[in-house]
């Protein structure tokens, strides 16, 4: 039984259909939390508003590479309740940080660029493109992940 009186971190990833880059970072954050031990929640949307969409045939195939699952992941898109919700909003381009702010007044501090973690100024879409564009946006993210995370105060799962 988890006893730690701390909530989790909870991180909204954002792009701009939830079915490519998003989803990979949703799933990317959980299983790097799980094989950590650490309390984070999350949830991914899109700008576009879409909704129950499954993700990419190419983004599910790079993620199964990786051992991740993301086919049951259906696309959706922000709430209000997303919004409050979040600790920590990840967008993958200054669009989507624009997009957001400008339709939710509590956005602003808690918008990050998920790729400045991990060096890159934006992540691309890699919507209708090769398989190899979707693997080195999956690479991106992973790294951008990682980098992110690891910055977080510590919030480890504790168990009696």
């Amino acid at each position: 039984m988890d006893t730690n009186p701390q909530p989790p971190h909870h991180l909204l990833f954002v792009c701009t259909a939830n079915i490519c880059r998003s989803p990979m970072a949703h799933w990317l954050a959980v299983d790097y939390a799980k094989k950590r031990h650490w309390r984070v929640d999350v949830r991914s949307g899109g700008t576009l508003g879409l909704k129950s969409y499954p993700p990419a045939d190419h983004a599910i195939s790079v993620m199964n590479e990786i051992g991740i699952d993301i086919s049951h992941h259906r696309c959706s898109g922000i709430t209000e309740d997303d919004i409050q919700w979040s600790d920590y909003i990840l967008v993958m381009t200054i669009e989507h940080a624009s997009q957001l702010n400008s339709k939710y007044e509590n956005a602003d501090g808690k918008i990050l660029q998920l790729g400045t973690f991990g060096g890159y100024t934006e992540i691309k879409d890699p919507y209708k493109s090769w398989k190899w564009r979707f693997r080195s946006c999956r690479r991106s993210i992973e790294e951008s992940v990682i980098s992110f995370m690891d910055q977080l105060p510590p919030r480890p799962i504790e168990m009696k």
